[in-house]
């Protein structure tokens, strides 16, 4: 079904489509969030190290990179609700999985294909609201879907902290199985479907070069502490290996008649560039935030997982109450100028936690939350509400993708950076209290990298206002 059905239907199918649609951005949110708050008991139960701590994490992210923009281009092709509806039962599966993991090979794997069921649902999500919303109600649709986002990952260390101090780290994935079965008989209810280019041809060997090239790329940069050997180590060479394979995929991309990344839209659009890097920039910034703290609550500050929790509440608890409000600011004003103010209180918050320390009180660490709360809120609801109104309405479906690919390997840099400055500074035995003085000078040295990174994000952010926004006008 194409265009904007009226009257009942029409009601029907954005109730449904929005409480589906926010039902399953929930999801992966929540469960990595409240992961975070189980790593150190993951760790001690399964004896891993700093490294395979990361890879817990990064294997999702990872694997949702890999697949987002192939799947988004499917779900164009193919059906948007069909692709959705196929990721719903995957990562519902796989977290049945992880939940009775009794090593970390079994619970790695089942985090590798929760990603995948986390790529279908991220390609498909904000492609279905955008087709179903006409353009001048989609910025509050997008803002309340945003807030579900932040909702679960203010709910995610709470609630996992709860469970892991009381049920054990295995119940958060438990949870995650009940909320997956939920949404998708919530989805099964939507009968319509929605596709952006039925008909064009799937670029295969695109999706190959461009997954090889991630795949190469973030593991070379994971595991490049691990060997020694210096320039001539494995790392390395799955580094430069990665690089090559990218080059290729923009040369391949540029020639083919459907490309799975569409070289040609970064280069005919620049906002739509801008934003996306903005995006990229942004998460590559902020998300190792809950992982490091978490990490320094318990094993520094000496916090049970339910404290640790709580604390790590108010950045996303304040994402979620103003997300709608950007949004709908995004709508009347410039959303470029709401998401660059946005970016830069997050690099405000990160400068100031690369002075943190043993005796840093609480309630600093809770305001610079707070703050970045605010920042996060103003900076992606809006850059979404920019992005998706740059392209037109066949596009939706890559365009969500692409943003939201953006976003992993934003969330994978983070992760993996942390990971190696760690790895650095710690070594590779598990973290306990006698790592205290190593570990503090990890985090300053991280978050002080992060804080250039997203310095550099308020530059790019900016520079897009100079850009004219594209609305297709059959919206």
């Amino acid at each position: 079904m194409q265009g904007h059905p009226r009257g009942s239907l029409q009601r029907e199918i954005k109730i449904i489509a929005i409480l589906t649609t926010t039902s399953a951005s929930f999801l992966t949110p929540f469960v990595s969030s409240a992961t975070n708050i189980a790593l150190p008991n993951i760790g001690l139960e399964l004896g891993l190290d700093t490294v395979m701590l990361g890879w817990v994490q990064t294997s999702f992210l990872l694997t949702t990179a890999i697949f987002l923009l192939p799947l988004g281009k499917v779900a164009d092709i193919a059906g948007r609700k069909k692709v959705f509806v196929v990721g719903l039962v995957v990562y519902t599966a796989s977290s049945f999985f992880a939940s009775v993991a009794n090593s970390a090979t079994i619970l790695i794997a089942s985090r590798i294909f929760q990603g995948i069921g986390g790529a279908m649902l991220a390609a498909t999500s904000v492609a279905m609201l955008s087709s179903v919303f006409p353009p001048q109600d989609r910025g509050k649709v997008l803002g309340i879907n945003v807030a579900s986002v932040y909702a679960s990952i203010a709910l995610g260390p709470f609630v996992g902290g709860i469970l892991t101090q009381h049920f054990g780290w295995r119940s958060i994935f438990s949870m995650n199985v009940l909320v997956g079965l939920l949404t998708l008989l919530l989805a099964l209810r939507l009968k319509q479907e929605w596709r952006g280019t039925p008909g064009e041809r799937f670029d295969i060997f695109g999706s190959l070069l461009y997954g090889t090239s991630l795949a190469a790329i973030m593991w070379g940069a994971l595991s490049v502490s691990s060997y020694g050997g210096g320039f001539y180590s494995p790392p390395i060479y799955a580094l430069l290996i990665g690089v090559f394979i990218m080059v290729c995929l923009v040369v391949w991309e540029g020639r083919t008649e459907s490309p799975v990344l569409d070289v040609r839209l970064f280069l005919n659009n620049l906002k739509f560039s801008l934003s996306n890097l903005s995006a990229l920039i942004n998460y590559a910034a902020t998300y190792a935030l809950s992982f490091l703290l978490s990490l320094y609550l318990q094993v520094i500050k000496g916090f049970t997982p339910q404290v640790a929790g709580t604390i790590l509440m108010a950045q996303p608890v304040v994402q979620a109450l103003l997300s709608p409000l950007a949004g709908w600011l995004s709508d009347r004003i410039d959303p470029s100028k709401v998401a660059s103010v946005g970016i830069a209180l997050n690099a405000i918050g990160l400068f100031v936690l690369s002075t943190i320390n043993v005796e840093t009180e609480i309630i600093s660490i809770v305001m610079i939350l707070i703050l970045m709360g605010i920042g996060f809120a103003l900076f992606s609801s809006p850059n979404t509400n920019v992005i998706m109104s740059s392209v037109g309405r066949e596009l939706f479906g890559v365009a969500s993708a692409t943003l939201s690919t953006m976003r992993t390997l934003g969330q994978t840099f983070s992760i993996a950076l942390a990971t190696l400055v760690l790895s650095v500074f710690v070594g590779s035995e598990i973290l306990r209290p006698r790592s205290l003085g190593d570990f503090i000078v990890g985090i300053h040295v991280a978050f002080l990298m992060f804080g250039v990174l997203c310095a550099l994000g308020v530059f790019t952010s900016l520079s897009r206002r100079k850009e004219t926004s594209f609305r297709n006008t059959q919206d």
